[in-house]
């Protein structure tokens, strides 16, 4: 398994807009090739600064596939949209694969 975490330091007053936009979202990497599942973690109070986007994929390749193909493009269309007073700092992108997973 191959699993992605976007970082995003979001202003705590833009909280809940930040959360609304993924829970809005058109859902076009449900349908990718080897895609898992997404979650939005929201910080929990006093042991984090950052929300994390994650998602999960069955390897690496069908990752990056997905970033190459039209449906990501169509999918970060509207990115550059939010407003960047949203943002207290820049967002990171880590990349792991999976060692071990209690669900298989």
């Amino acid at each position: 398994m191959f699993v992605t975490m976007n970082r995003f330091t979001i202003a705590p007053e833009h909280w809940a807009d930040f959360e609304a936009r993924f829970k809005q979202r058109a859902g076009l990497v449900d349908q990718a090739p080897g895609f898992i599942r997404n979650a939005v973690l929201r910080p929990a109070e006093g042991s984090a600064e950052q929300h994390v986007v994650m998602t999960l994929w069955e390897s690496r390749e069908a990752f990056e596939a997905w970033t190459r193909s039209e449906s990501f493009r169509a999918a970060h269309a509207n990115a550059g949209q939010t407003p960047k007073t949203w943002f207290a700092g820049p967002s990171k992108l880590e990349m792991f694969e999976a060692v071990t997973d209690s669900a298989v």
